[in-house]
């Protein structure tokens, strides 16, 4: 009876662990997917920016060497 009990056990771990794991990963999934496209949204966002502090340094330079 004790053996019964205790492949009962080992069978009801598995099997909330599968059930963990169907729950769980497509959460993790969607969070990372989420987390992923912010970051690529932050890198263009700073990209943008980069580039129009460079053209307003371009323009400040330029004003700058007319004034010479």
């Amino acid at each position: 009876m004790k053996e019964a009990k205790d492949v009962l056990r080992i069978v009801g771990m598995i099997l909330l662990g599968l059930f963990v794991f169907m729950v769980v990963l497509p959460l993790v999934a969607k969070i990372a997917g989420m987390t992923f496209v912010f970051l690529i949204v932050v890198a263009i966002k700073l990209i943008k920016l980069a580039v129009i502090l460079a053209i307003v340094y371009l323009i400040l330079v330029g004003i700058r060497a007319l004034l010479r």
